[in-house]
């Protein structure tokens, strides 16, 4: 695998998306940014009037995972692991022990310098 290599399977990943994770207790809405960042990947989580980094992001072939910290509604640690498939990201949330959530997102298609 060569750096370019590396860098398609990244640039995939780039973008604004607009997620869902299904919980027990309803539907959280988040927007999640992942770019790049003096040549790694990095990204924010904004929902819930927070905004807080994504730690760990790790990209192998069309599969995401990332970490998060969150305080609200409760203070919580997420792990999350999903498939991207072109515009659209479909995989699960994991709070510690409690049951994984489904997530689901879309990549926003705004023109380049108009994404939040």
């Amino acid at each position: 695998m060569t750096a370019d290599t590396d860098t398609d399977r990244t640039a995939s990943l780039e973008g604004v998306w607009d997620l869902t994770v299904a919980t027990p207790v309803g539907r959280i809405k988040a927007v999640v940014e992942f770019r790049r960042q003096d040549g790694s990947l990095v990204g924010v989580a904004s929902g819930a009037g927070e905004d807080v980094p994504l730690r760990d992001i790790a990209v192998d072939g069309s599969h995401v995972t990332w970490r998060q910290s969150v305080t609200k509604p409760l203070r919580l640690n997420l792990a999350f692991a999903a498939g991207v498939h072109g515009d659209t990201l479909a995989g699960a949330s994991r709070a510690g022990r409690l049951p994984a959530s489904k997530v689901t997102g879309t990549r926003r298609t705004a023109p380049v310098g108009e994404a939040e």
